[in-house]
């Protein structure tokens, strides 16, 4: 029941995103009241920091439960109804090395897909598995681990194949939904997307307004095609062929070569760079104790409309409400062609036994050939990050649809596990 309060674990709740997160549980009281709060996280500064910032906007804001933070794993998962988790393993300075080191492969360098997001992969995988099954000791019985770590795909597909009781949560639909809803003047609630594919390679195939039956999505794609060309990053006239609207990731696969050419021209900066830097500039000002709201700056943070899409998510799981949210998980015949077991991303009804995917039309090949790649490649990536096999590195890169060549798999192998050895014990047993 809404009225029952709940306690929220936060790991890695010092990320500079949990203001975000704070801000939205209090604009959703009415549907799930949080009685206890935890951040968890290793760094002292950032619990400081962070956790200053958090509780000056939940009192502001009139909200009265427990809040606290804390290193303490155990403490922060004990009797906890919902475990968010937003892990950075190796900070910025990991991601960096995700975002330059395949571009001198000739190779994208990216976080979340490629050889980059392979390695996120590979040193988050097994942490995150990690406090999965802590939480399944200490959590309460039926608690839900909401996964919001990149790569989600990858990271909810290991959550999932362990038996895990987990969702997987990404902001791109939510935001897709906001930016058509922008466009056509209305309420974004009242937009409809059929969002369909996999985490981090998904098109909007149709948008419909509530109630009514006309898609909208062709006028939209005359109307705004400038706009959303360079919001996807595919050209118009890409937009117009496949008849549809893909996330900004999947412009990584169609402008493959030209994204690698800007990566490297000298003096190009990472993303990585620039959000370390930003980051630095927010928890300047998570300091100061006269804040006691968002600063604005955390809208260039990206994770647009985060906290919307995470406490929608958990209120929904906890009151059973049964309303219809984008969310990452097992297929069970919703997308034709892939497995069941497939952990895909696509809209499904949400209630207090989980998310309940609903049926989607068949992809055209041009859509299903390549989720069907990217898929092969994310169970590998599950079996390597697992097993500590460099083989099983090598078998993955070799099915990465941005990789795909031999002896390049086994070069950029060798290169992923030497600069991320220190997070990788299960690759380097002494």
């Amino acid at each position: 029941m809404p009225g029952v309060g709940v306690k929220v674990a936060v790991v890695g709740g010092g990320s500079t995103y949990t203001p975000e997160l704070v801000d939205g549980l209090c604009d959703h009281e009415d549907r799930m009241i949080v009685d206890e709060l935890v951040l968890l996280d290793p760094s002292e500064e950032r619990r400081e920091a962070v956790g200053g910032l958090s509780e000056r906007i939940l009192r502001q804001r009139g909200w009265d439960g427990g809040f606290s933070t804390t290193a303490d794993r155990h403490a922060a998962l004990e009797g906890a109804d919902f475990v968010v988790v937003q892990l950075r393993i190796g900070g910025q300075a990991a991601r960096h090395v995700d975002e330059t080191l395949p571009v001198g492969y000739g190779c994208l360098g990216q976080e979340t897909t490629g050889a980059g997001g392979l390695a996120k992969a590979l040193r988050t995988v097994p942490v995150v598995l990690d406090l999965a099954e802590e939480t399944a000791k200490r959590a309460n019985p039926g608690a839900w681990f909401v996964d919001f770590t990149n790569p989600v795909g990858i990271v909810t597909q290991a959550l999932l194949d362990q038996g895990h009781r987990a969702v997987g949560l990404c902001n791109v639909a939510i935001w897709g939904q906001r930016r058509l809803g922008h466009y056509l003047g209305v309420d974004p609630d009242q937009v409809e997307i059929e969002h369909v594919g996999l985490n981090h390679l998904t098109w909007i195939r149709s948008a419909r307004l509530a109630g009514e039956p006309d898609d909208r999505l062709p006028e939209l794609l005359q109307r705004f095609g400038p706009e959303l060309e360079l919001e996807s990053g595919v050209p118009i006239d890409a937009l117009h062929l496949l008849g549809a609207l893909p996330s900004y990731y999947v412009h990584y696969y169609y402008q493959h070569d030209a994204e690698v050419a800007q990566q490297s021209v000298a003096g190009h900066r990472s993303r990585a760079e620039a959000v370390a830097e930003l980051e630095t500039t927010l928890l300047r000002e998570y300091r100061d104790p006269a804040l006691v709201t968002k600063p604005e700056g955390l809208s260039q943070r990206g994770g647009a409309f985060y906290s919307l899409a995470a406490v929608r998510l958990m209120a929904s799981l906890h009151a059973g409400t049964g309303d219809v949210q984008v969310v990452d998980m097992r297929n069970d015949g919703a997308i034709p062609g892939l497995p069941d077991d497939a952990v895909v991303e696509t809209r499904a009804v949400v209630d207090a036994k989980g998310a309940h995917p609903l049926a989607q039309r068949p992809l055209p090949p041009e859509m299903l050939g390549l989720v069907q790649h990217a898929k092969a490649y994310e169970q590998l990536a599950v079996k390597a990050a697992c097993s500590g096999s460099r083989d099983d590195v090598v078998r993955a890169l070799l099915a990465n649809p941005l990789v795909g060549q031999y002896p390049l798999a086994a070069e950029l192998a060798d290169a992923v596990l030497g600069a991320n050895r220190a997070y990788l014990p299960r690759f380097f047993v002494r």
